[in-house]
């Protein structure tokens, strides 16, 4: 393979690791909706459904985050691995990073570091286990 299929490669790589947090982001939307809007049919607790909707789509947010750092790590390392190109991307993974803290502690109300680490997937998979114990509101 040449240097510029590779390169052209690499970059569709990245390019798809986009396109799936972008649909991570919109499914993950509709589902975070869909399972507050249940959860407030059985309840009629807004304020369950509210923090079950803000821990569900903080989730999404956190693994699509987690998704678009592997992508832009795919773009800098294996197409362009200048010296500027690691610098953006530690900028990038650094902004990232924060607002991955910020997101844990709005969900959980707890500095990541004072718990086990979880990622994205783990949230989403707590928030909908979360939701299942509520009993019936009838």
């Amino acid at each position: 393979m040449s240097e510029g299929t590779y390169t052209a490669a690499m970059l569709v790589v990245a390019q798809v690791f986009e396109v799936i947090a972008a649909a991570v982001l919109m499914i993950g939307l509709f589902f975070a909706a869909f399972v507050s809007l249940r959860l407030w049919a059985r309840s009629r607790s807004g304020s369950a459904a509210y923090k079950l909707m803000r821990q569900t789509f903080g989730g999404v947010l956190l693994l699509s985050l987690e998704i678009l750092v592997a992508g832009d790590l795919i773009r800098t390392v294996a197409v362009a691995p200048t010296l500027d190109n690691v610098i953006v991307l530690g900028v990038i993974v650094l902004i990232r990073t924060f607002l991955s803290f910020s997101l844990e502690i709005e969900i959980d109300g707890v500095v990541p570091w004072r718990k086990a680490m979880v990622s994205g997937a783990t949230v989403i998979s707590q928030a909908q286990k979360s939701a299942r114990d509520v009993p019936d509101a009838l």
